[in-house]
């Protein structure tokens, strides 16, 4: 009985002698101002590594489906291409809008009427990318059948930075991909 009355007069005397269980305004102002130099500090290096993680989910949607195209060649025996195309049912449009790739069953390394489309990846919009005008093509053994070997792309709105990826098709099929700084 007597801790408990202790502990009643010890409580009435905390409340009373000016302790609080809040946050000052003056507390709240000064954590706000704090954060908004934080936040103003880390703003511009955090806009580099969404473009960096943008580029790179580009990158590896356009690298897999040429790894796509490079297979069904392969499998097939006939050939497979990847172009340009803005809805995925014919080689239209700019590689920006997005691209398509088909098996190419005649092996003329253009889509023809008939031949299936394998994949359609629409690229986010924001990009520009800089690619041939002709389709790329994989020969029945897996090997560029075309003049097309490059593709390119970046942020548009990329003001400096290594935010630009080549992706380069050589001769034997093999794909390589090289970062480099925005033009």
């Amino acid at each position: 009985m007597l801790e408990r009355s202790l502990e009643a007069r010890s409580a009435a005397a905390r409340g009373r002698a000016g302790y609080s269980t809040g946050v000052t305004l003056i507390e709240l102002m000064v954590t706000v101002a704090v954060l908004a130099v934080v936040a103003a500090i880390a703003f511009p290096s955090f806009r580099g590594v969404l473009h960096s993680n943008r580029v790179a989910t580009a990158t590896n949607e356009v690298v897999a489906s040429f790894a796509l195209a490079r297979s069904e060649a392969v499998r097939s025996s006939q050939g497979a291409g990847i172009c340009a195309s803005t809805t995925g049912s014919g080689c239209d449009g700019t590689w920006a809008d997005g691209l398509m790739v088909w098996a190419d069953q005649d092996g003329d390394g253009q889509l023809t009427a008939g031949e299936p489309v394998l994949r359609f990846v629409a690229l986010a919009d924001g990009f520009d990318v800089d690619g041939p005008e002709q389709p790329f093509a994989f020969d029945g053994r897996g090997r560029r059948a075309g003049n097309s070997d490059a593709l390119a792309l970046q942020p548009a709105d990329c003001d400096g930075g290594s935010h630009r990826r080549q992706i380069t098709l050589s001769t034997t099929g093999q794909l390589r991909t090289t970062k480099g700084d925005c033009e």
